[in-house]
């Protein structure tokens, strides 16, 4: 959706809001528009900010995703498309996405908002990613793990037989990039636990990147 000029220079100046929804998953969902860009976000966590979804963005520069040319990629979590959207307009990829996503309103945001700016194919589907993940039989390039309820990781996305589900769906060069939350000390607690007693435990060749307030956690 094209935004009046007006609206994009006040956007450097101050966050403008352009809409907000609650669903059954999410109480509060707003779309800002902030430095020119669609961000999606709740009381306590951002979902999704175009090209300036630091998280995602550091990691892909800090991987040199370029020379990796992921082909197929799933995206468990949606936001407004942040993902697709920087792999192919920033980092030049061509590739095919299957991108899940339990909130349907959240879905009908990133189609009204932003997904018309993007040109690869993907694939939507509405579901629960641990249902979908049981179920699923594809392998991909590169596995995007990108799902929270406000900024807590759901407990049924840290057993080790999800990351097992997760590892299956990876080609044998194949790559897993896991988001955590790492703000405060108590964040930092949590993952790295989660990190070294879970993660590790299914890809003992893991490492993870800190990308200041999160840890992508990098699986093979």
């Amino acid at each position: 959706m094209q935004q009046p000029l007006w609206k994009k220079w006040l956007s450097y100046l101050m966050d403008v809001r352009l809409e907000s929804l609650s669903s059954d998953y999410n109480e509060e969902l707003h779309v800002l528009l902030s430095r020119g860009r669609y961000q999606l976000c709740t009381q306590n966590a951002v979902y999704s900010f175009d090209d300036l979804y630091v998280n995602f963005d550091r990691a892909f520069h800090e991987l040199d995703i370029r020379t990796k040319a992921p082909k197929d990629v799933l995206v468990l979590g949606l936001g407004l498309g942040s993902i697709p959207f920087m792999l192919e307009r920033k980092y030049g990829l061509d590739a095919e996405y299957t991108a899940v996503e339990i909130d349907d309103t959240i879905i009908y945001l990133a189609g009204k908002y932003s997904l018309n700016d993007i040109r690869s194919p993907i694939q939507y589907i509405n579901a629960d990613a641990a249902a979908f993940m049981e179920m699923n039989s594809q392998q991909y390039d590169l596995v995007c793990m990108d799902i929270f309820e406000d900024d807590v990781v759901p407990p049924q996305f840290e057993t080790e037989a999800f990351l097992e589900q997760l590892q299956s769906a990876l080609r044998p060069e194949g790559l897993l990039l896991f988001n955590r939350l790492a703000l405060l000390e108590t964040d930092i607690s949590q993952t790295s636990a989660f990190y070294e007693n879970q993660f590790k435990t299914v890809f003992p060749d893991a490492h993870y990147l800190d990308v200041k307030g999160n840890w992508i956690l990098v699986g093979k």
